[in-house]
């Protein structure tokens, strides 16, 4: 991914703008329970109706300005990851159409047109959640650890018992989905090598009656990567 990030260059101010964004969404996720904890300490408690309106309407104003952030760097982010897509496929099929007979028979045309569709558009993805989880999940991590020390220290220790189970669950989910996802990437490729070989010998096909055959060879391959994708997903 790393050696991928020289073409996001061309985007570097939408991403410069995103960043900027999501710190401003997250520090507005973190300020919403110090006001809800205000209206309640004193407002409920002391039965000021006029402070609870007040630092109400503050929340409404801060959930706004969160929700304008996070839909402004959730656009800026789909943008940005669609582009770096495009310019991704583009070099990949340059670099392709170079490739000599003998290194397509060694990688397959199936696996090209995987590693150029789905394989690219994986990545996409990733970049997308980068972009949004980059500066999010570091602010929110330690903005939420200070937040809940500073409002009641012998309550936070709660976070030292649940931090802990959570990175034990999340190892234990991605050992186990790592390997069934590149399964995955393996029976695409069988889906594309069915469905290429399909296309181009439909002739052949109907010629010597073999259409219920591939029916079955094609329903066989979509039926074990369904079973796979359905099993990742029920994991995680």
């Amino acid at each position: 991914m790393i050696k991928l990030s020289r073409f996001l260059k061309p985007y570097s101010i939408p991403i410069a703008c995103i960043l900027v964004l999501v710190f401003f969404q997250s520090m507005a996720d973190l300020y919403l329970p110090t006001l809800m904890a205000d209206i309640v300490d004193t407002g409920i408690v002391r039965g000021d109706v006029n402070y609870i309106i007040r630092v109400g309407g503050l929340m409404l104003g801060v959930a706004l300005a969160g929700s304008i952030c996070a839909v402004s760097a959730g656009f800026l982010s789909a943008r940005v990851s669609s582009g770096f897509g495009k310019l991704l496929r583009a070099k990949v099929f340059t670099q392709v159409e170079r490739f000599s007979l003998n290194e397509f028979n060694r990688i397959s045309t199936p696996s090209l047109i995987t590693r150029t569709t789905n394989d690219i558009t994986q990545v996409q993805m990733v970049t997308l959640m980068m972009l949004r989880m980059f500066v999010a999940a570091p602010i929110m991590c330690i903005g939420g650890v200070i937040m809940a020390v500073s409002k009641d220290a012998k309550l936070s220790w709660v976070l030292v018992v649940a931090v802990p189970v959570l990175a034990a669950a999340i190892i234990v989910i991605a050992t186990r989905t790592l390997p069934l996802f590149r399964a995955m990437q393996a029976k695409i490729d069988k889906i594309n090598l069915v469905l290429r070989e399909n296309l181009t010998g439909i002739r052949v096909i109907r010629a010597f009656n073999r259409v219920d055959y591939e029916k079955r060879r094609f329903d066989a391959a979509n039926q074990e990567l369904t079973s796979t994708a359905i099993r990742v997903n029920r994991i995680m």
